[in-house]
């Protein structure tokens, strides 16, 4: 079972495509500059951390507007 769920993950942003982007680029900079924004992760992984981070809120995205 994935933790945490996609049904949560979904509350707290508009598309699964924007998760995907967020979390993508949220692992790549947890990757390059070694800091965390959650204590204890469950995860492993940086993919994993970065969707913990947007469960809890920390990590947010805003639409441009064009």
């Amino acid at each position: 079972m994935l933790d945490p769920s996609i049904d949560s993950l979904m509350n707290k942003l508009d598309s699964k495509y924007t998760l995907v982007t967020v979390a993508a680029r949220r692992a790549r900079e947890m990757q390059m500059n070694k800091d965390e924004q959650i204590e204890n992760p469950k995860s492993h992984k940086f993919v994993g951390r970065a969707l913990e981070e947007i469960d809890a809120g920390l990590l947010t995205f805003e639409k441009e507007n064009r």
